[in-house]
């Protein structure tokens, strides 16, 4: 493991801390992809196991991505906002900041005890007890760890929420992380009882005929930058309205760019109102998440998000001057 500023303990004094607690409040980030997801259930699954009372709590009232209704335990979740129960400990999953909490903030804050369990390094704590690992290929290889250091046999349910977000945080096992450890994990976690095709079929084969056009619209409108190893588009408020298209339907769409042949760097930007959201995806060594960060945003080298603050308009110019600069550093 990669020493972090965040780290100040380890997994197994993690793990006598939460069975030394009864009641637990388990978040993730805004936005919560499969990582984040898979992290938070795989967890509250393996604390119920161990005997534990488990509040899972989403960052904001925003719709959850429907892709993951599948995992045990997603009709569970419910807004941090409207949460007002009692806890002893809250853990965040797959987040490293409070202001990436969201709604949540308000509720790790009130919190008697908080843990952060993550893999996104950053240059400070917001946990009492914090354990960060950039070099994990997911969050949920970490929670798998974690859940197999608690007094239980981790559970099938367990097993195929910590794949999901393997999975999906490896871009199924082709991204830059896929590497032995991920495998490894893998491997474990389907002798445990997570079942791939069923992963691969909820996730990635499922897409909506509103995210089928949302595709052809971006990949219709698409700039090639720096001699085809760029590629930047873009989805309309009057795209999405015309394809009578969910905020999930978008998230498919930034990996068709990536997938172009000789592109380095995707980047897909979807408008809301008053705020522009992006994603970047770089399939070499790029890093996409300076990028992320310069706008307020965050994630890995490979994979990135970020929220514009402005137009469209001015989202394009701003990404595709960064895109750009990016791309024609010497060390990029």
């Amino acid at each position: 493991m990669a020493a972090t500023p965040q780290t100040n303990t380890t997994l197994t004094a993690i793990a006598a801390e939460l069975m030394a607690h009864e009641r637990f409040c388990l978040c993730g980030h805004l936005n919560p992809d499969g990582d984040c997801l898979g992290s938070e259930l795989a967890l509250a699954a393996a604390l119920r196991q161990a005997g534990k009372q488990v509040s899972c709590l989403v960052a904001t009232d925003d719709p959850v991505d429907g892709r993951f209704a599948f995992l045990p335990g997603f009709e569970g979740l419910m807004p941090a906002s409207a949460f007002d129960g009692a806890f002893d400990v809250f853990v965040a999953v797959d987040v490293p900041t409070t202001e990436r909490l969201a709604d949540a903030a308000a509720v790790h804050g009130r919190a008697p005890l908080t843990v952060t369990i993550d893999h996104h390094a950053v240059d400070s704590r917001m946990a009492d007890l914090s354990f960060t690992d950039p070099e994990a290929p997911s969050t949920t290889t970490l929670v798998w760890e974690l859940a197999g250091l608690l007094p239980i046999e981790r559970s099938a349910d367990v097993a195929l929420c910590a794949y999901t977000g393997l999975a999906t945080d490896t871009g199924r096992f082709q991204y830059q992380n896929a590497d032995a450890v991920a495998f490894s994990a893998a491997a474990e976690m389907v002798r445990a009882g997570a079942d791939p095709a069923l992963v691969s079929r909820e996730v990635y084969q499922q897409r909506s005929l509103a995210s089928v056009r949302l595709e052809a619209a971006a990949l219709g409108r698409m700039e090639l930058l720096c001699g085809g190893a760029g590629a930047l588009s873009w989805i309309t408020w009057a795209d999405k309205e015309a394809c009578r298209a969910q905020k999930a339907d978008a998230e498919p769409l930034v990996d068709a760019l990536r997938n172009i042949a000789g592109v380095r760097v995707a980047c897909m930007l979807r408008e809301g109102e008053g705020i522009v959201r992006g994603s970047l995806r770089a399939k070499d060594g790029t890093d996409v998440a300076a990028i992320a960060r310069e706008l307020g945003g965050g994630g890995h080298r490979a994979a990135a998000g970020f929220t514009f603050e402005g137009t469209l308009d001015e989202a394009r110019s701003a990404l595709r001057s960064r895109l750009e600069q990016l791309l024609e550093a010497p060390s990029a």
